[in-house]
């Protein structure tokens, strides 16, 4: 049975595509935009996602306009980021949005869907919400129930339910770091002693510490990463325990690697992961700026689902556990405990095997599991 309800897109001149959520989920969406903008090329993209996770889609080609919220809004006072708020709705407004496609169960962009005043809203079916959700939009996207579906591919259901249906060629993750970042990172490398393409980029740790194998772990890989002459950079957020995470495992090395750790900005981090020649870490955002660009990707999963998180659309590696048969749970550590037996008990072997099969290049995207004794 044909869709009966969709949206005419010759008459879509603006569209608005919501996303508020993190830094890596912000990036997952690059492949609705850039499937609309080749089935829709006279149509206006705008986008809306928290100030922070701006640099994740900076410099697309598909987006005509990125509007930004700031969570330091809240600290305006109520008068302050009233005004605030009040001041994102009339540039949205002015906009004159025929489409609105939001892509989370964010209450925020629910009233944005309708106080946009656009003809057409999209977002997905949340029955426990009730009657001020349903009217919101006039097209309601289905998810399945117990399936475990990739997030570009339930991104990319928000334009199967009004009748675009994006080809494999179209559902494409890139991510754009722009001149002053690639100066940056060329310098960066230079001066440390890297040549592009000639080095492994290792992002080892998460801000949520339990994604993280443990440092004496990765240690030991990169020494025989080092030992086979492998160049490192290793990069992480500017917290100061992933900092920390990444002193560990340089202090336990062979020899010295360059540390990048805290320095770059998330568009600098970008231009230097996509000079190497793999990209090795945890689930987290710097993994799917691996994929953006595709570098080839060695990625260890714990608690998260790789079916729904992994690399997409680039050859790549997943370690994981198989005799651990409550995973992915999704919390933060077995337990609660912030700390992750999937991971911990991954050996140093199955990572290494799994770099050392994607150097070789020796085809397709096969997962690495931890075996049961």
């Amino acid at each position: 049975m044909l869709l009966t309800d969709p949206i005419p897109l010759h008459e879509v001149r603006r569209v608005l595509v919501i996303k508020l959520r993190h830094h890596g989920d912000v990036l997952l969406t690059a492949p609705v935009l850039h499937a609309l903008k080749a089935r829709a090329p006279h149509c206006e993209i705008d986008t809306l996602v928290y100030q922070e996770t701006a640099p994740m889609l900076q410099g697309h080609p598909a987006i005509a306009q990125l509007h930004g919220i700031d969570r330091n809004w809240k600290k305006l006072g109520p008068l302050g980021q009233a005004a605030a708020e009040l001041g994102l709705l009339r540039r949205l407004r002015a906009r004159k949005y025929d489409l609105v496609l939001h892509l989370t169960d964010h209450p925020r962009g629910a009233w944005i869907a309708r106080l946009t005043g656009a003809r057409w809203a999209v977002g997905p079916a949340r029955p426990a919400r009730g009657r001020m959700w349903r009217k919101a939009f006039s097209h309601l996207q289905g998810e399945p129930m117990n399936a475990r579906r990739h997030t570009v591919e339930r991104n990319l259901d928000v334009l199967r339910r009004i009748g675009l249906y994006p080809e494999l060629h179209e559902r494409v993750l890139s991510i754009h770091p722009g001149a002053n970042a690639d100066m940056r990172a060329d310098a960066l490398l230079r001066d440390g002693g890297v040549e592009a393409g000639r080095f492994i980029a290792v992002h080892p740790v998460s801000r949520w510490m339990f994604k993280s194998w443990p440092a004496e772990h990765v240690a030991e890989l990169c020494g025989r990463l080092q030992r086979a002459g492998w160049k490192l950079v290793f990069t992480c957020g500017p917290d100061a325990d992933e900092k920390a995470f990444v002193a560990r495992i340089l202090e336990a090395l062979p020899e010295p690697a360059l540390n990048l750790g805290g320095q770059l900005n998330l568009r600098e981090l970008a231009a230097v992961i996509g000079r190497a020649r793999l990209f090795f870490g945890v689930d987290s955002a710097p993994m799917h700026i691996a994929a953006a660009q595709q570098v080839p990707t060695v990625a260890l999963f714990g608690p998260s689902g790789e079916l729904e998180w992994g690399p997409w659309g680039v050859p790549h590696r997943v370690v994981s556990s198989q005799i651990h048969p409550c995973r992915p749970c999704g919390i933060d550590g077995c337990g609660g405990g912030k700390i992750s037996d999937c991971l911990v008990q991954l050996p140093v072997d199955q990572a290494w095997a799994a770099v050392q099969d994607l150097l070789n290049d020796t085809g397709g995207t096969p997962v690495v599991h931890l075996q049961r004794a």
